[in-house]
Formats: C-alpha cells, structure tokens, sequence
C-alpha cells in the first residue's frame, strides 16, 4: 500500500467516524426523547383496585411522557416494614398509598407549596377525613378512598319475621329499638344470632362514639376512654353478649364473623363498606345494608387510604403533580366506582357503581353523621398503634368476666396515659 493510499484510507475513515459524532449530536438535541423521571410508587391491593390503578397510571402515562411510574406490588401485611426500611435506608419511595399517615408524617412532603391553592384542595373532601392527611399545619397526604362501619343485614330472615328496617335517616332505630327488633328477627324468623361484630378495637369503638365517648380527649392530651360514655358502651357491648344476641364464639372464641353471616344464621354484620364487594356473591339469601342505630348520637368511624410523598425522592414535584392527578374529580371517581370504594370526595358521594350503589349511599350517609371525635382518635397513630391490642384484650378482659367494665377501661386509660408521655 502507498504512502497516497493509505493517507486516503485515513481521511476516509476520519471523515466517518466525524459523521457519527455529528450525527449523535443531532440525536441528542430537540428530535430526542428527554429523560424520563421514575417515581417509585409503593402499593398494596386489597382487591380489584390494583388492576384499575395499572390502567390509570397507563393512561397519565401516555399525556405525562416525562414521567415513569413504577408500581412496586407489596402485600398489605408488608406494607409498613418495606415502607420503613425504604426511609431508614435512605432510598425513599417518590409516592406510597399509605393507611398509617400519623406514622410517617415527619419523613412526608408537605404538599402545601406544591398544590395551587391548599385549602381549595383541602376543602374537596369530606370533612370527618381531615386529621388524617394535615398534621401540625401541614398537608401530608391526600385521601383517595374512605372507608366506613356500617350494618350489612339479612333481608330474608327480617322479611321471614315480618321486620321493617330504617330506610331512611329519620327512622334510624335507637339501641333499645334495635336491639328489639334483633330478638324479634331471632324469634320469629330463625334467626341464630341477632348480630356478629368484627373482632377489631376500631369497629368496636363504633359504639363508644355513638354512646358520646371517645379514645383521647380532643386535644389528644389524655385518656377520655374510661369515662361515663365508655362505661355505658363496654356494659352495652357484655350485655349483646350476656342476652345471646352476639355470640361468644367470635370474641372469646377466634370464630370467623364473614363466615357466621354468610350461613345466612345470622341477623346483622357490624363491619366495613369492602364487605359489599366480598358479599356481592351471596346467592343462598337476600342480603342489604341499613342505617345503624343510634346511642346519645349516630356515628360511625371514617378511615381509609391515602397517597404520600415523601421527602429526599428527588421526585417531589413528580409525586404531587401525580397526586393531584389521582385525586381529581375524573380520575378519583373511575378508580372508586371500579374498585367499588368510597370517594373521599364531597361531589363524587354519589358514584354509578355496578353493584350496591344504595348500600354505598347509606355509608356515606353515616359518614356525614360521624362524630368528629373518631377521626381525631383514630388518625393520631402513633398514640393508638401502641394500645389497639391491649384495648381489644381489655375489652375480652369484660367479656370473659374477669374485669368489670371499669376496671378494663381504667387500665386501658392508664396505657394511653402513657403512650402519650412517651412521644
């Protein structure tokens, strides 16, 4: 090869590798994709919502092409342990659907500079939800579905025993009515058991409310349970037991209530609005929901699940733009009628579900009509995460004749007492 053939061969191959440079350049300008943000999404599914998020976060997807969500599947039992040990390892997820708000409240953005007006925003959902998602002055978290106790009844055995139910707010029963017409239904219609109750402190407390009593005092500096009200409603609660109209089995025996309604033995369920989604196959009876009775009040207990961000995600922006997203009228509507939940928000109460759109509205309706005294209670976490269990116990304590009403709410006073000194 010649000294001209080889300088040839040179340019020529300098001239190529000069039109690749050139070429990656103009790749990388405007004609190019911009970098996508992956924002980290931490999910649990108690149902069918996981699929209706998955087509959701499709459709942002497709008009946000900046954004990536990546939804990290945990199961609810999980939830909090992957949840902690992704902020103690100082990989923080961008967003998480959180039930527990009080305990991560101090590692959460605070949307307020990130929403554009954070009362407006505040102001779209339903009251009674408020303590839950603003702690100390700062919006944590948004709610995306609310959760209620309510009365799931059997229509057949109360149609057997000739047994009208409230049908609208204004005939609600009163405990003694309600009680009667349990006796009534066990009597004439067959009926085993006048009512099942969900072993659980938070469905309990549904009486204490309704009996004008609460968990904590409404600034949350003490113990309120052991008062008058509390006594009244833990002597009603050993007296649905004592008369047989609750059976033992359940508190004192582990048995499982879903079960026990769905023998179609039982008059009542005392339990959440998610169990017309597990009822909805109930073929052997008619089944429906009423308006609970009332004690001093009506009340019942809001809860549910909410979106979080979280700071040192590098995504803070992201996550509330999606938040915002996830929570406005259109999209939080489509994701509660099809998962069948509630809508946390004011105008979206009244959704087109495709099964229980009745049952749902006498949820809502006892929402409204919820102490505000239970939000407060139940939303400050890290106060009832440490006695939730041994209040349950205490409450057995009665059942069980080996506490007097008193003295098991004495006790469960003096915990909280102490799981208040202890913050």
């Amino acid at each position: 090869m010649t000294k001209r053939t080889t300088f040839k061969l040179i340019t020529s191959m300098v001239m190529v590798m000069l039109l690749i440079v050139l070429t990656a350049c103009a790749n990388s300008g405007t004609n190019a994709n911009p970098k996508q943000a992956t924002l980290d999404f931490l999910w649990f599914s108690d149902g069918k919502e996981g699929e209706v998020i998955k087509e959701i976060i499709k459709d942002y997807e497709q008009t946000n092409t900046k954004v990536k969500i990546n939804l990290i599947e945990v199961g609810f039992k999980d939830m909090q342990t992957k949840l902690k040990t992704m902020l103690s390892g100082g990989k923080p997820p961008a967003l998480s659907r959180v039930t527990d708000t009080g305990s991560f409240a101090n590692q959460a953005v605070d949307l307020t500079p990130y929403v554009d007006n954070a009362d407006q925003f505040k102001d779209q959902f339903i009251d009674s939800l408020k303590p839950y998602y603003v702690i100390n002055d700062k919006l944590v978290a948004a709610p995306m579905d609310v959760t209620a106790n309510g009365l799931i009844y059997n229509k057949t055995l109360f149609d057997k025993a000739g047994v009208q139910v409230p049908t609208s707010p204004d005939q609600v029963w009163t405990w003694d009515e309600y009680t009667a017409a349990l006796k009534e239904v066990m009597d004439k219609g067959g009926a085993r058991y006048g009512m099942v109750w969900d072993v659980t402190p938070h469905r309990w407390s549904t009486l204490l409310y309704q009996y004008g009593g609460s968990i904590l005092t409404e600034d949350g500096t003490a113990a309120a349970i052991n008062d008058e009200a509390g006594i009244r409603s833990m002597e009603k609660f050993k007296q649905l037991h004592q008369e047989g109209i609750m059976p033992e089995s359940v508190w004192l025996g582990g048995e499982n209530p879903n079960n026990l309604f769905r023998s179609g033995t039982v008059a009542t369920h005392w339990a959440g609005n998610w169990m017309i989604s597990n009822y909805k196959d109930i073929t052997d009876f008619e089944w429906g929901v009423t308006y609970m009775p009332k004690g001093t009040q009506r009340s019942s207990v809001p809860g549910g699940k909410f979106l979080m961000a979280f700071k040192g995600s590098g995504y803070e922006q992201e996550a509330a733009e999606f938040i915002e997203y996830l929570t406005s009228k259109e999209v939080n509507s489509k994701y509660n009628q099809e998962s069948l939940f509630m809508s946390p928000r004011k105008d979206s109460s009244v959704l087109n579900y495709e099964f229980g759109k009745e049952m749902f509205e006498i949820f809502a309706d006892e929402l409204k009509n919820s102490s505000p005294l239970a939000a407060n209670d139940w939303s400050r976490q890290t106060i009832i995460s440490k006695i939730s269990t041994d209040l349950k116990n205490n409450i057995v304590e009665v059942l069980s004749d080996k506490a007097t009403p008193q003295e098991a709410l004495d006790r469960t006073a003096k915990l909280i007492n102490e799981a208040i000194g202890s913050q």
